[in-house]
């Protein structure tokens, strides 16, 4: 056991946020703490690195071993530029570097009785060097910093001058170089792009040491966790298995435990009745049995009752006409920033009933397709055309739709004037707005918040084309869940940008991949845009192909390329299995000729033993064909 978190509790004033807390995690293990926005994730992360205290409990680290910590907002600047401060988490291999490089100089100018006893410190010293990494653990630190999206011209930057987001990735880089016992991660991939998610997805399930993550994106738990923690309603339930799994378990525990609570409800009423019912005899027997039952009534362990669920968002997308079978025809067009171009002469079509995600890199100009079709931002050359009836819903990401100095109420009032007040405050209480809250300010409202006041306008629109760019993001898995479920009933169209995996499973039908190279189109939804690729360009494993060679040289080939290399490989193997099969035959026929010479009636018979011989030798003649044969198909294979 690497670390014990043991009856943790936590309150801030009168909110009690974690009221206990209870789980171990073991050396190597893989755990994922869950629970919506306001249960205290980051919180116990906080208690366990020891930077809030707990009102009562007791976190335990096994001795000796190391912890590192990433928070989900970072602004600590270690060092001088990005490669410095990433480099900077193995102080002790720099300073035994530098030690090293003075003992060098120092080299010549040694007297030769010195030599013998400075240069067995030397070695002793290089080699303590070389156990801990000290070789390769600069190239590491360059792999981890490109992995995490940065390139090579950039290590020299300036930790001053970069974003919020980028010193988050850089201190990422930073905790993953110190390679502790123990990962603490809030959020990790929030500042990430997919290419870069996928690259720490393949890292951290490698990662020798153990990690407990704090984060909202499913596919990316679904690939790195081997244990759940789920914090809900301020208390610990573990699982084991990744998400998905927990996801069923949690189901099938929540029923089983209400059915349970349920009968045990039924079981004390009955004893309740049967006691009230002998009391009512007044008889001495009966009341005995009475007091009888009441004693064991008593002593009964009764079940807490089930937590009452917390509010969901209730989500519901209808149309209010029906678009004609072409929606959108998004022709040739091409769009610059300045100097920059975004995209040159990109063209799809989007068709009734479609459900399109776009992918791609940051900065490859996902979102502004989007600005385009909705014109808000113009392009260039080219055409953006809408199809006969097709009315749109525009779900922008940094919601900027929003009136600042509305009021929630307001904010749906004046996108919908014909809305009766009553009809405007139900519609608000399915997404959680309820009493004062509709008073509140656009401007003073938290980031999930904002997102489900977007939702609600969005589904009030009975729009027949639905444009979402990053919808999940700020929602918490619950809502996440509900915007899954109304989309997949939704009976318009839909296309969308998003980096939520786990969402694009769920709801595409269609990927489009944006890249330098234009657009490219794969059918289904993400796990049939991985499978189609890895079957297109060999890579076993994407997340790693920008930094595997032999991936990079199969994805240059083409599809039937792949395919004749693959029928060829099926041709050797074929050989290989008849040669060793002929081998084997031989080999037997051999044995059999072996226990022939040694029979007594056979060795006095000059003629019989030359046949033997000859056939014995032309067995031996063969098998060397073979053997030689065998080699030669192995290594075209």
């Amino acid at each position: 056991m690497l670390l014990n978190v043991s009856h943790i509790y936590k309150s801030f004033g009168e909110d009690s946020i974690i009221k206990d807390a209870t789980f171990t995690v073991d050396e190597g293990s893989k755990v994922a703490i869950v629970g919506n926005n306001g249960t205290g994730k980051s919180t116990l992360l906080k208690i366990i690195i020891g930077e809030l205290p707990a009102d009562d409990g007791e976190v335990t680290l096994k001795k000796d071993a190391t912890m590192g910590y990433l928070a989900q907002y970072q602004e600590d600047a270690f060092g001088s530029n990005i490669l410095d401060t990433v480099l900077g988490a193995r102080e002790d291999l720099l300073s035994m570097e530098k030690k090293l490089s003075e003992m060098e100089m120092q080299m010549s100018s040694l007297d030769p009785s010195e030599m013998t006893s400075f240069m067995d410190n030397y070695h002793k010293l290089q080699h303590q060097f070389d156990l801990q990494g000290g070789y390769t653990f600069r190239s590491e630190a360059v792999g981890i910093l490109k992995g995490l999206g940065f390139e090579q011209e950039d290590f020299e930057k300036s930790m001053k001058e970069l974003s919020g987001g980028q010193k988050t990735r850089v201190s990422l880089g930073r905790l993953l170089a110190s390679t502790p016992d123990l990962l603490l991660l809030d959020e990790p991939i929030n500042h990430l792009d997919l290419k870069s998610i996928m690259w720490l997805e393949g890292y951290l399930s490698s990662y020798k040491g153990a990690v407990v993550i704090v984060a909202h994106d499913r596919y990316f738990l679904d690939k790195i966790a081997d244990h759940v923690v789920d914090l809900s309603y301020g208390r610990t339930s573990v699982y084991t298995g990744n998400y998905s799994a927990f996801v069923t378990q949690k189901e099938i525990a929540q029923i089983s435990y209400t059915n349970a609570y349920e009968k045990q409800q039924k079981e004390i009423e009955h004893q309740k009745a049967v006691i009230e019912k002998l009391q009512s005899y007044n008889r001495e027997k009966s009341i005995k049995r009475a007091e009888s039952r009441k004693k064991l009534l008593d002593k009964m362990e009764v079940m807490d009752a089930p937590d009452k669920e917390a509010p969901k968002m209730r989500l519901t997308l209808e149309i209010e006409k029906e678009s004609g079978k072409d929606v959108l025809d998004f022709s040739h067009v091409t769009k610059s920033y300045e100097d920059k171009n975004i995209f040159t002469d990109l063209s799809f079509k989007v068709h009734k009933g479609d459900r399109i995600a776009i992918l791609g890199d940051n900065g490859t100009g996902k979102t502004t397709i989007l600005k385009c079709i909705n014109g808000l931002t113009d392009f260039e050359t080219g055409e953006i055309k809408f199809g006969a009836n097709v009315t749109v819903g525009y779900y922008d990401q940094e919601q900027q739709g929003l009136t600042e100095t509305n009021t929630v109420f307001s904010e749906l009032h004046d996108a919908y004037p014909f809305l009766t007040e009553t009809k405007v405050r139900n519609t608000l209480a399915a997404f959680m707005f309820t009493e004062d809250d509709v008073f509140k300010r656009i401007s003073d409202l938290s980031g999930g918040e904002r997102g489900r006041v977007s939702l609600a306008k969005l589904m009030l629109s009975k729009s027949n084309l639905l444009i979402l760019d990053e919808p999940t993001n700020h929602l918490d898995m619950d809502s996440k869940q509900m915007l899954e479920e109304a989309l997949n009933e939704y009976d318009g169209t839909l296309l969308y940008v998003s980096h939520d995996r786990y969402f694009v499973n769920k709801t595409a039908n269609t990927i489009l991949e944006l890249s330098d190279g234009g657009l490219t189109k794969y059918l289904g939804n993400y796990d049939d845009y991985i499978a189609k690729k890895e079957q297109l360009y060999g890579l076993g494993d994407i997340s790693n192909s920008s930094t595997n060679t032999s991936a990079e040289t199969a994805a240059k080939l083409d599809f039937k390329e792949q395919k004749r290399i693959e029928a060829e490989k099926r041709k050797l193997q074929n050989r290989i299995d008849k040669i060793e099969a002929e081998i084997e035959k031989l080999e037997a026929k051999k044995a059999a000729i072996d226990e022939e010479f040694v029979k007594p009636e056979n060795m006095t018979n000059s003629a019989k033993l030359n046949e033997l011989t000859a056939e014995q030798n032309k067995i031996n003649d063969r098998l060397e064909e073979l053997y030689q044969e065998w080699e030669e198909v192995s290594s075209s294979l």
